[in-house]
Formats: structure tokens, sequence, C-alpha cells
């Protein structure tokens, strides 16, 4: 039996790619309409209907983002060193629906509770299935790059359908039943994996199934002390949304644990090793910078979109929600299909930017994007409404910023780590994701407006138009810091491209 490792020594020349991931396509696709479903209703939920005031609701939004991407490094270390990617998509896939349904429950105490678990589910079902496709392809293989590229964009149709839909029936409809449809869309997710696994064969296994099956205290085996450990961490969750204030302390005591971790595991390596790995952890750490300005699409513009932008289209005046959800997926559908003929065009010509570089490209083009939207800002300060054309074209920007960053994050990583490491370093790639996240609630917080101007749209405008300056600038600034870094990496990654 070949282990993945084995099957990443010789690079596939064909052009096709492996029929396995169009299930993990599915898959993921599925599972995303259903988060970002959910996402999409969150803060509007907690301002409109459990009347939080904007800088608590940014920092429950800021705190539950944190914590539904740091859960990965956790799940991610199960599926390496016991479950299998397998066993950890579906446990992770069956306490997300729970969460869903949960949050369906039109009660109080259901918003926090459904949140965390979804937490929990999310933290085994997400690295768990992009490392399985990295499984897929060999390190050098040329379609490495572009098949994450059409993950991703599975991803994001996913998340175009869940943002219309769920954003349309939770804010026009019922906000509860917004909640139960991403659910629905879920158990879809999972029915599709159970059904077609059997043609991943060997990939995602468990390591050692004797290990798993390993009674612990004479009685429980140690798969089962995985499952139960996790539903423990439900109520912490909870208490956690409670107190969020202690996220400070815990954000970034994690973070740099995790950094400590990885130099850890990095110098016990050979030299070509740690340099992959040193490279690596350069890229994650300034991921984070990226998703502190990208992740204000699911806070503070869906606010500036509910108050701001001009949405009539053609006589009809269209839902904020579901727009602004739909724009960034909806960007990425289309414009994967560009980069996935893009990158592999360039290889062939010896002209592909390096990983590195196009981390930087990332920032410069989001930069250019949130500078779209400023320019927008200052054009309309008399009426207090940016057309929708703008808002459009400030997303196309922010897009092909994150189509340079996020799917050649996920094939970068599955590069760069040790086989045996894979999974912990994707649920760190997705924990660099998580701070990121965390700290967008916080950028998001000063954009926030007093309640006695939320719904006078000249009035709003000047918060939202200076923070957008300094986002657009920060970008930019980030962009050309990590291009002068760019050789260095490239020399530590060495072989790979």
């Amino acid at each position: 039996m070949q282990s993945p490792s084995d099957l990443t020594e010789v690079p596939r020349l064909n052009n096709k790619h492996p029929r396995q991931l169009y299930l993990l396509f599915f898959t993921e696709m599925w599972e995303r309409f259903s988060f970002y479903g959910m996402k999409a209703l969150l803060l509007a939920y907690m301002v409109t209907q459990l009347k939080f005031d904007e800088p608590k609701g940014y920092a429950i939004l800021g705190s539950y983002a944190a914590l539904v991407y740091t859960m990965p490094m956790f799940g991610g270390m199960m599926a390496d060193r016991f479950l299998g990617y397998r066993r950890a998509i579906m446990f992770g896939g069956i306490l997300m629906s729970i969460g869903h349904f949960i949050l369906a429950i039109p009660q109080d105490w259901s918003f926090f509770y459904g949140m965390a678990f979804i937490i929990c589910g999310n933290g085994f079902f997400k690295p768990n299935i992009s490392s399985l496709v990295g499984t897929l392809y060999s390190n050098n293989d040329p379609r490495k790059d572009s098949g994450f590229s059409l993950f991703y964009m599975g991803i994001n149709i996913g998340a175009a359908l869940g943002g219309v839909i769920c954003g349309y029936v939770g804010q026009m409809i019922n906000w509860h039943y917004g909640f139960g449809l991403a659910g629905i869309f879920m158990i879809i997710g999972l029915v599709v994996f159970y059904l077609g696994q059997k043609t991943l064969k060997e990939k995602g296994l468990p390591p050692d199934m004797d290990l798993l099956k390993k009674p612990l205290l004479h009685f429980v085996r140690t798969e089962w002390v995985i499952y139960g450990g996790t539903l423990l961490l439900v109520p912490v969750i909870v208490s956690l949304f409670h107190s969020y204030h202690v996220m400070d302390y815990i954000m970034f005591g994690l973070g740099a644990a995790s950094i400590i971790y990885v130099l850890f595991i990095a110098f016990r390596m050979e030299n070509v090793a740690r340099n992959k790995l040193f490279a690596a952890l350069i890229m994650i750490i300034f991921s984070t910078a990226f998703w502190a300005f990208y992740v204000q699409n699911e806070g503070s513009l869906n606010l500036f979109a509910m108050r701001n932008v001009n949405m009539n289209f053609l006589g009809h005046d269209l839902p904020a929600l579901s727009v602004n959800n739909f724009l960034p997926p909806g960007w990425v559908i289309l414009l994967s299909f560009f980069f996935s003929w893009l990158w592999p065009w360039l290889n062939k010509k010896g002209k592909e930017p390096s990983t590195p570089l196009k981390f930087s490209l990332s920032f410069l083009l989001m930069g250019i994007g949130f500078y779209v939207f400023y320019i927008a800002c200052t054009s309309s300060m008399n009426t207090g409404l940016i057309p929708l054309w703008t808002f459009v074209a400030g997303y196309f920007f922010i897009i092909c910023g994150e189509l340079c960053i996020s799917p050649i994050g996920l094939s970068m990583v599955t590069k760069l780590s040790p086989a045996k490491v894979v999974g912990m370093m994707m649920g760190i790639w997705f924990f660099a994701d998580a701070v990121g996240e965390f700290l967008s609630g916080k950028i998001g917080s000063l954009m926030s407006v007093p309640s006695e101007v939320q719904n006078d749209a000249v009035a709003s405008m000047p918060y939202y138009a200076g923070i957008l300056n300094k986002i657009a600038l920060g970008s930019i600034g980030v962009g050309i810091l990590l291009w002068t870094t760019v050789p260095l990496l490239k020399k530590w990654m060495k072989d790979i491209h």
C-alpha cells in the first residue's frame, strides 16, 4: 500500500486533474454553502435582532471567526497523529450540522451553542479536506496550484450560493430559517463525501489503526476519547463568548506558542527541510495581515452595504446582505477560471511568479480594491450612497488579490511541509486566518457608527471612508515589504516552485 508521501515522489505529466478532486470539490462546495450562508447573517443578526451594540457585535464576530479558524490546529494534529483525514472530515461535518440546526432554534441560548458546535466541527473538517487535496499531486506537479485554484472555486460556488440564498431568507423571511437552511446543505456535503470516499482508496486513512483503537484507561478507545474531548470543549467555547475580552490573551498567546512550536520542529530537521518550513512560516505570518484587512467583507462591509451603497439595479432594490455576500465568491468563481489557466500557462513559458511574489501581489491588489471603495466614498459624501458599480469594481481587485494568496497558500503548505506534519501546518495556516479574522473585528469596530446616525447615510459615511483609506495604504505597504523578502524565501524554498 502506498502512503500519500510515496505518491508524491513521481510527478504526473498529464494535464487532467485526478477525478478525486471533483469529489472533494463538491463536498467542500456544500459545506461552504452552509458555513458562509450562516456567517452572512451573524453580524446583522446580532445588531438588528439581539440588539447588541456594534462594538460588542464586532468583538463577538471576531471571537467566533478566530475560534473557528483556531480549531483546525487541533483538528489537523488529531488527523495527522490518529484519525486520518477522512474520519476527521466526517466527524467535523456531523458537528457542524448539529451546530446549524441548533442555530435554527429560536431561543436565546441557541445562538452561542450553535456557533460553538460549528467551531469544533470546522476544526476537523476544514484543514483535513484541504490536506486531502494535496495528496492527489506530487510536490512539483505543475497542476498543483491549478488544482487548488479549482478546489477554491468550489469553495466559492458554495459561498456565493449560501450568501445569496441564506442571506435573502434570513434578512427577508426569517433569520432562523436562514440558519436552518445552512444545516440542510451541510448534510448534503456530508452525504456526497461519504458516498464517494471509496474512490480515494488508501488516501486519508488513519496513519496507525492500532494506535487509534488502542484502549485508554483499559476501556475507552483513543478514537472515542478524541470525540468526547471535543464535545467537552463546547461549553468552554460558550463561556468564551460571554467573556470575549479574554480572547486577546488567548489569540496572541496561541500565536506565540504556535510559532515557537514550528521553530522547535524545524530545528530538529536537516537544513533543506528546515529552510522550507521557515519559508512556509514567514508566508503564514504575513497572511495574517491579509485576512485582517480582507475579512471586512464579512463584518463591517455588510453594514456598509446596508447603509451606504445604492442597491438599486435596473429599478429594483437588491437585498444588501445578499449582494455583499455574493460579490466576493461570485468574483472568485469567474476569476478562478482565469487564474487556473494563467499559472500553468506562465509556468510553461518559465514566467510564473514564485509563491512569495504571488503573496506580495495579493496585498497590492487588495490595497487597490479598498482604495476604490475610499474614492467612491469621497465622491459620494453629499448623498451618502456610493454607486453599486464601484462596490462591484472594488471587490474585483480585492478578489484578484485573494486568488494570489488563498489557494496558493493551501498549495504552499502541502509543498513545503514534511508529510508527517502537513495536517498540523495546514491547521496553523488556518490559525493565521483566525488571528487575522480576530484583528479584523478590531479594525471593523473602528468603523462602528453611533446608534443616533445609523439610519442617516450622509452622517455614517465618514465613519467608513477614513478607515477604508487606511486599510488600502496599509495593504499596499505590507505588499511592498513582502516583495523585499522574495529572494530570500525563494532561496529557502530551493527546489519547490
